[in-house]
């Protein structure tokens, strides 16, 4: 199966939910009015759009089916995706991605961030960049138990310490190894413990200034975000960005949702796009987010 498929794929369920909800709304309505609105707002943030978002989305629609004088619901499903596709590119700018950089990783447990370390190390290794990890979560022996199998896995380089060790002098070795291996890329892999706990955003601010300081290298923060959570990964990203000011979401089981919605409303309410979609469990279940490809994914 190639990439296309995979990634159409993993919006099967949020596509399935979406025009089925949709379908009966327009059989069961054939006059656009207040009645059928406040139905298809329902249907929206079932889809886990958020209600700020849904309410949104309906504002503007109505605006747009009164300028347009549209009375066909028919035609509904193309505005909501020109709507959808406005919220998902504002304040986007397409970027050339520069090197040598480094790619902070942070997100709570369970979302996934270990194995999404892995499958950007092989996505950037497609790329024949040259990847460094650095084990950067030593709360848990497990995390850098488990990287280290990822690194063998994609044959790259890691930097690891003891359990227990200051993370921040992982970052600080890990940086050094890279200047003198001329490493590409330093993907760095944090703790995850609960977005709420002052002391965890406060060691990975020091981790971020230790960061700041290389003036040779680009840097970004990328959070990874389960989908399957629903409006509590936006929650996780209001955190998160308050603290570090992230650059963008990596969604991860979007493929065992029927809520991809969260890609909407992240972006919507707290200004960050979604870079990365997780659309399985392999190494290269892995792909660049693509916001008319989503939108075409989950209303056709």
């Amino acid at each position: 199966m190639n990439l296309f498929h995979k990634i159409k794929k993993s919006f099967t369920e949020t596509r399935n939910f979406i025009n089925k909800k949709l379908n009966n709304l327009f059989n069961n309505f054939k006059k656009i009015d207040k009645e059928f609105f406040e139905e298809l707002e329902e249907i929206l943030i079932e889809a886990d759009l958020g209600v700020y978002t849904s309410s949104k989305i309906i504002e503007n629609l109505i605006q747009y089916t009164k300028d347009k004088n549209i009375k066909d619901s028919e035609k509904i499903k193309e505005l909501i995706k020109e709507i959808i596709l406005e919220i998902m590119l504002e304040n986007i700018e397409i970027e050339v991605e520069k090197f040598p950089k480094i790619i902070m990783v942070v997100g709570v447990n369970g979302v996934g961030k270990t194995t999404t370390i892995g499958k950007l190390a092989k996505f950037y290794k497609q790329k024949e960049k040259k990847i460094l990890i650095s084990a950067a979560d030593t709360f848990r022996a497990a995390a850098i138990d488990q990287l280290k199998i990822w690194a063998e896995k994609t044959q790259t380089e890691i930097v690891s310490h003891l359990e227990g060790s200051d993370p921040s002098s992982v970052i600080f070795d890990s940086i050094n190894f890279a200047k003198a291996r001329n490493v590409d890329i330093i993907i760095c892999d944090t703790a995850g413990r609960l977005h709420n706990k002052k002391n965890l955003m406060e060691e990975l601010k020091k981790m971020k200034k230790i960061i700041e300081r290389e003036e040779n290298f680009y840097k970004e923060i990328l959070l990874v975000i389960d989908a399957t959570t629903g409006q509590n990964g936006v929650i996780q990203a209001k955190y998160f960005n308050d603290a570090l000011n992230v650059d963008g979401v990596i969604l991860t089981k979007i493929d065992g949702t029927a809520k991809g919605g969260i890609t909407i409303s992240i972006k919507d309410q707290i200004g960050i796009p979604v870079k990365y979609i997780g659309i399985g469990e392999k190494i290269d279940d892995i792909s660049e987010f693509d916001a008319k490809q989503f939108i075409e994914n989950i209303f056709n």
